[in-house]
C-alpha cells in the first residue's frame, strides 16, 4: 500500500507543479478558444491542462518501475508499457484538438486506433464471466471489438461530462477511488497479481485527477482540455479492462463447486468492473442522453449543446460550485454504492442506506435556491454567504434593491440607447484573462431551443 501511496504522490506532485507552466504555455501558444454560445465561463480561459496530466502519468510510471514490490509488475506484464503507448496517442490528440479543434471524427478514429494499439500490447478483454454460464473466452476479434468499445465509450462518457470547472476531474477521482480499493483487495487479499497493473493504474489516475483540481476548481485557471479528458478516461477504461478481462473469477476460490456456481455467486463483486459504465454512471447517463437528444432533433450525435446535465443543474438555479457538488455526490453514491455491494451482496443496510442517500440526494435536488447558515459560534471558520445577517444587514438589504432596479434601468439605456441582451463573445487574448468561469443570472445564458 505504501508503494502505491508514494507513486500517487509523485504523480499528484508533478502534475500540481508543471499545471501553471503549461497554463502559461497555452496563453503565449494562443490555446485560448472564443466563448462559445454553449461554454458557462465568461472569459477565454487556457486550455491544454493534459499536458501537466500526462507528464504526471509519465512520472507515475517511472517511480513505479524502480520501486521494490512494483518493479515485477513491469518485468511480469505489459500492460503499463500498452497504457503508456495508447496514452501517448490519445494526448496527442487531445493537444491538437485543444490548438486547432480537429473534427469529431478524426478524433473517433484517434480514439479507436489509440485503443488498437493497447490491444496489440495485450491490454485485452480474453474472458467475460457470465452469470449461470461461467467464463466465456473470447476469440481475438470479439475481444478487441468489446476493448475497442469499452475504451471509446468511456473515453466520449469524461469528455461529454467536462462542461464545469473540476466536474470532470473531481468525478473520475471519486471513480478511481472506489476503482483502486477493489483492485487492491483482489491483488492483496487474494493474491491475485493479475490485479496488479489495474491497481496502479487507479492510484496513478487518482495522483493526475487531485494534481489538477486545485488548478481547475471554480474558478478554473486552466482547462484540462480534450487532451486531459480523453487522457483520464482513456486510464480509467484501461484499468477496468485489465480487472475485468484478465482476472479468473474462478481464482478468487470464494465458493466451492463448479466455475458456474462461483460466477454465478461472484457476480456481485464484478458488476461495477464489467462494464466501465457502471463505474461512471453519471457521466454514461449523460452520454446516452445527449446521443437521443441531438438524434430526436435530427441533429449528429457529436454536435454541441447546453443540454448536459450539469447545464440543467444551473438553469434551474443551483450555482456553479453547487452543481459540481451535486455531481460529485452521485458520482460517489453510486461508485461507492457499488464497491459495498460487491463486498457484502446479503447486507440490507447498504441497499438502505444508498436509498437513505438517494433521498437526501433528490432533496438537495429540489433546493436550488436554499443556502445553509452555520451557526454564531462557527461563523468564523465559513466563507461570508454562510453568516447570519445582523439587524442592520437585513435593513440595508431592503433597501438595497430599488437603487439596484434603478441602476439597472440606467445600465440597460447606456449613453445611445438601450443595449442587446445577446452576450457577445469575448474574444480570446492575452490580456485580461484571470481564468475566471463564473456565471451569470440565468437570462444572460443561451436559450437551448434556440438553432444553432
Amino acid at each position: 500500500m505504501r508503494e502505491y501511496l508514494l507513486t500517487l504522490c509523485i504523480t499528484a506532485a508533478v502534475t500540481y507543479l508543471l499545471t501553471g507552466p503549461v497554463r502559461k504555455f497555452a496563453i503565449v501558444a494562443g490555446a485560448m478558444p472564443e466563448i462559445r454560445a454553449r461554454d458557462v465561463h465568461r472569459e477565454p480561459t487556457p486550455r491544454l491542462g493534459g499536458i501537466a496530466m500526462f507528464f504526471g502519468l509519465c512520472a507515475g510510471l517511472l517511480v513505479a518501475d524502480h520501486l521494490t514490490n512494483l518493479n515485477t509488475l513491469f518485468e511480469n506484464s505489459n500492460e503499463p508499457r500498452a497504457l503508456l503507448s495508447g496514452a501517448a496517442l490519445i494526448w496527442l490528440i487531445g493537444v491538437l484538438d485543444d490548438k486547432f479543434e480537429i473534427d469529431a471524427l478524426i478524433k473517433l478514429g484517434g480514439q479507436m486506433i489509440a485503443a488498437g494499439v493497447m490491444v496489440m500490447q495485450g491490454l485485452t478483454i480474453l474472458w467475460l464471466p457470465i452469470p449461470g454460464v461461467g467464463s466465456v473466452a473470447l476469440t481475438q476479434w470479439q475481444g478487441t471489438l468489446l476493448t475497442v468499445a469499452l475504451v471509446v465509450i468511456t473515453i466520449n462518457a469524461v469528455n461529454f461530462v467536462d462542461g464545469l470547472d473540476g466536474l470532470a476531474a473531481g468525478m473520475v477521482c471519486i471513480a478511481a477511488a472506489a476503482f483502486f480499493l477493489y483492485a487492491y483487495r483482489i491483488w492483496y487479499s487474494y493474491g491475485i497479481e493479475a490485479a496488479a497493473p489495474a491497481t496502479l493504474f487507479a492510484a496513478i489516475l487518482m495522483g493526475m485527477c487531485l494534481g489538477f483540481l486545485p488548478h481547475n476548481m471554480h474558478p478554473a485557471r486552466v482547462f484540462m482540455g480534450d487532451s486531459g479528458s480523453m487522457l483520464i478516461g482513456l486510464v480509467l477504461a484501461a484499468g477496468a479492462i485489465s480487472v475485468t478481462g484478465q482476472v479468473d473469477p474462478d481464482a478468487l476460490k470464494l465458493f466451492a463447486g463448479s466455475e458456474k456456481e462461483a460466477v454465478h455467486q461472484t457476480v456481485p463483486v464484478y458488476i461495477p468492473l464489467l462494464l466501465p459504465l457502471t463505474i461512471i454512471a453519471v457521466p454514461a447517463a449523460d452520454l446516452i442522453l445527449a446521443i437521443v437528444r441531438r438524434t430526436w432533433r435530427g441533429q449528429s450525435p457529436f454536435a454541441a449543446d447546453r443540454g448536459h446535465l450539469h447545464h440543467r443543474l444551473l438553469e434551474i438555479g443551483h450555482s456553479h460550485s453547487r452543481a459540481v457538488l451535486i455531481m460529485y455526490f452521485w458520482s460517489a453514491l453510486i461508485a461507492f454504492g457499488a464497491l459495498a455491494y460487491s463486498v457484502n451482496s446479503a447486507s440490507m443496510w447498504i441497499v438502505l442506506g444508498v436509498v437513505f442517500l438517494s433521498t437526501i440526494g433528490l432533496v438537495l435536488l429540489l433546493l436550488p435556491r436554499f443556502t445553509p447558515r452555520a451557526p454564531r459560534w462557527a461563523e468564523a471558520f465559513v466563507p461570508p454567504r454562510y453568516r447570519r445577517r445582523r439587524a442592520s444587514e437585513e435593513a440595508e438589504a431592503a433597501e438595497a434593491p430599488e437603487s439596484a432596479a434603478e441602476t439597472d434601468v440606467q445600465a440597460a439605456e447606456g449613453p445611445r440607447g438601450p443595449v442587446s441582451e445577446d452576450r457577445t463573445p469575448v474574444a480570446a487574448g492575452v490580456s485580461g484573462v484571470n481564468g475566471a468561469s463564473a456565471v451569470g443570472p440565468r437570462a444572460r445564458l443561451a436559450d437551448r431551443s434556440r438553432p444553432r
